[in-house]
């Protein structure tokens, strides 16, 4: 037989014994060992002493077994303690690390914002102000959203398959159906989603990603980003747009800046523009823009002699690029550190 009070004292003394050997562990494997000496399902000191209960006379079973689980709780509870001490880094309590708080700190790089990121944020905020709210769109369109609605028949060189990236070969037949995909070639599809939603008046921009299949070199590349812009409501002219365009470049290059439109071509707008920013004594080509076509507007339901409207599309890295000096549209996408850490 066995003493209630002999069972007792190993049981403290065990407790004590797993106190010490968690508080000196350095790391989560001698913490682990010391575990699986105190606490193990199999051969752990603990499990050892339990057999011995059933020396232990009858009458005072109940009473040690109350104390088995009170010293079994208590090892649990030091050994959480212990690691979570580890996992923070704190291993000031083990004997054989000393940790010196009088070191210097090592510094560590905090991930930041893409520049595009970073631009389209700065984009948003400046047409914000101007009244201006941001749509969405899916970067996968049919047919009629990238092209019929966008007054571009099915005969036009802008269909072309090596100019888009048709998620089919069905559409190098020009009488193919409608329900063909492609990745979108511009954000102008955004416009007639919306329009074909909202009756006017509107004033909304789309930022996301367009795709072409151009040679990626030191101004193109298969995947950009554009800002697309869209007023609509009544007597809305040229001067209105140039005026927009004239306070947001303002207001993203930082200065005065004057605005330049020639003549050009878009199916979608009528009279269409290329827009110039004359900045820092260079005239810097960003986009094209012009009037809502009459075609465009009565292919979203709307009437062109209650309504009109204007729109552009502005290239982010091209805005980007010329912000901060890049000369690379490529460097983007190259995801180097050293040249992201810029930013």
């Amino acid at each position: 037989m066995m003493a209630l009070s002999d069972f007792v004292a190993e049981l403290d003394q065990l407790a004590a014994q797993a106190q010490e050997a968690f508080d000196a562990a350095s790391s989560q494997e001698t913490l682990e060992a010391a575990r699986i000496e105190f606490l193990g399902a199999k051969s752990g000191r603990l499990k050892a002493i339990q057999k011995q209960m059933g020396k232990v006379d009858k009458a005072d079973k109940p009473a040690a077994g109350k104390r088995l689980n009170e010293v079994k709780q208590a090892i649990e509870e030091t050994f959480t303690e212990a690691s979570e001490r580890l996992a923070s880094g704190d291993t000031a309590g083990s004997s054989d690390v000393v940790f010196d708080t009088s070191l210097p700190g090592t510094s560590l790089a905090f991930g930041r914002l893409h520049p595009i990121s970073q631009t389209i944020d700065e984009l948003m905020d400046i047409m914000g102000r101007l009244g201006f709210s941001a749509a969405e769109g899916p970067e996968i369109e049919d047919d009629w959203h990238n092209f019929e609605a966008l007054n571009i028949p099915r005969e036009h060189p802008a269909r072309d398959p090596l100019d888009n990236f048709y998620l089919s070969t069905a559409k190098q037949n020009a009488n193919a159906p409608d329900d063909v995909l492609l990745l979108r070639s511009q954000t102008s599809t955004v416009q007639i989603r919306v329009m074909s939603k909202t009756p006017p008046p509107i004033r909304i921009i789309s930022l996301g990603r367009v795709y072409r299949p151009d040679t990626a070199d030191a101004t193109h590349y298969p995947m950009f980003h554009q800002m697309e812009g869209l007023l609509i409501d009544k007597q809305v002219t040229m001067a209105d747009l140039k005026s927009v365009l004239r306070l947001f470049a303002t207001s993203y290059l930082g200065s005065e800046v004057h605005i330049r439109f020639r003549p050009s071509f878009f199916p979608f707008t009528e009279p269409s523009v290329e827009a110039d920013f004359s900045w820092n004594d260079n005239w810097i080509e960003f986009g094209g823009a012009g009037m809502v076509d009459p075609n465009v507007l009565k292919a979203v339901g709307y009437d062109p002699d209650e309504v009109t409207g204007f729109a552009f599309g502005l290239g982010v890295e091209r805005l980007c690029m010329r912000r901060h000096g890049v000369s690379d549209i490529r460097e983007f996408y190259k995801n180097d550190v050293r040249f992201l850490q810029q930013f």
